[in-house]
């Protein structure tokens, strides 16, 4: 019989091969212009892409990318500046500045190549006018403890910006700018991946008002009358400086679980992909995932087993206590507190770029078991829950998932195998 960990982990490596830069790059290289190729670009993946790039474009290059700390490749001529993620910093701050410089004095003739990644959002603090850095940190802090959907989040930043929501791309007129984008957001609206700063919207500062009011999101007062002002408003799709730009999503979650259905196909077990859009709580995305295990495991619906269920996407974590742990190990932790005693459901869930929160592991692996192990190490799992903890928990027995980076980002992987 196929040990699950294992398992689940080769199925989490074929995820992430298919969402591999030098791979997703290829077909979407664009024509060569005839004066200056510039990269610029910001996320947990872009560095990879930017090495991608080199090894593949026949002609000179020149431009700056800003990753995380860490997440570095080795590149020739495109200079990799290292920044903080998820909480911005000062570092960040140069590194945006410095984009912008990297974009002067651009001709018609000249071509801007945009490598965006999930991650971008944190990795570009560019306070507008009137704020400062201390301002969008405390909004990060806010957006990633509200439990809002990724959508929302990035919405509300790009009018708390002076880069973000394609301010960046409209800095490189009249160059002409190509984006190439590994989307980390449910729907792979280009747009939302690290908040735009080369793809504008549709969105207002009302949108992000009533985005506010939604979620409950309680931000400083500098920051609601800033949105409330009109000089707030990112620049439409419409602005003629983007008429000659363009933009592809490269890498996304639906791609990368197809490859792991395919890969248990070929292992022998039936696969079925869930969705690769999942938003919501995590830890009740997490007893839904169970619900469903549940009902395979005893009734053989809506799926026989042996069954192996996939989904992505990108849950959101309500910040209730203060433990350590991240969206992927706190849907695992719920999900497990729910197929405890069920013999036959093993499962794992992950980031796919190798981070879940702000600890090094990519998320962790649980069974029926699961349960009774944390117990047996005088730990009550329902108060790790509560406390937002699931990293300790996991961490007690063992079962943290620590891949490592792993140079791409296209958001949570999740994999329930039911024997």
């Amino acid at each position: 019989m196929l040990q699950a960990k294992p398992l689940l982990t080769s199925l989490f490596d074929k995820a992430v091969e298919a969402a591999d830069p030098e791979r997703a790059i290829l077909p979407f290289l664009p024509e060569k212009p005839k004066g200056r190729t510039v990269v610029i670009g910001a996320g947990k993946g872009s560095a990879q892409l930017a090495a991608a790039l080199e090894k593949h474009w026949d002609g000179p290059l020149e431009g700056l990318i800003v990753t995380r700390y860490g997440y570095g490749a080795r590149t020739r001529t495109i200079e990799v500046f290292e920044a903080a993620h998820p909480v911005p910093d000062g570092n960040g701050i140069i590194g945006a500045r410095r984009l912008f410089e990297t974009l002067q004095g651009l001709t018609a003739d000249d071509l801007v190549i945009a490598l965006v990644s999930g991650g971008g959002s944190a990795l570009l603090p560019s306070p507008p006018e009137g704020l400062t850095l201390a301002d969008e940190i405390a909004l990060n802090k806010a957006l990633l403890a509200s439990g809002a959907p990724i959508s929302a989040m990035n919405t509300i930043r790009k009018h708390v910006s002076g880069i973000k929501g394609g301010r960046l791309a409209k800095a490189a007129f009249p160059a002409r700018v190509v984006s190439l984008i590994v989307s980390d957001i449910p729907g792979d609206n280009p747009a939302y991946v690290a908040s735009g700063p080369t793809v504008p919207d549709l969105s207002t500062p009302e949108d992000a008002l009533a985005d506010i009011r939604r979620y409950r999101i309680e931000l400083p007062e500098n920051i609601l009358r800033h949105i409330g002002l009109g000089n707030a408003h990112a620049p439409l799709p419409s602005d003629p400086a983007f008429a000659r730009n363009s933009h592809h999503v490269i890498a996304s979650a639906s791609v990368s679980l197809e490859a792991a259905a395919a890969a248990a196909e070929k292992a022998g077990i039936r696969a079925a992909i869930l969705s690769d859009a999942i938003e919501g709580e995590a830890r009740e995305a997490g007893r839904i995932h169970a619900a469903i295990a549940r009902e395979i495991l005893h009734r053989d619906r809506p799926f026989g087993k042996p069954m192996l269920l996939l989904s992505g996407g990108e849950t959101t974590v309500t910040l209730r206590g203060k433990g350590k742990g991240g969206r992927n190990s706190e849907f695992l932790l719920a999900f497990a507190l729910d197929i405890a005693g069920h013999k036959g459901i093993e499962a794992m869930a992950a980031d796919t770029d190798g981070i879940d929160g702000s600890e090094d592991n990519a998320g962790a692996f649980a069974n029926d078991s699961t349960v009774a192990r944390l117990v047996a190490a005088g730990l009550q799992p329902s108060e790790c829950l509560n406390d937002n903890d699931a990293w300790s928990a996991f961490n007690a027995i063992g079962d943290l998932f620590v891949p490592g980076p792993t140079g791409t980002n296209v958001n949570d992987f999740r994999a329930i195998l039911i024997r």
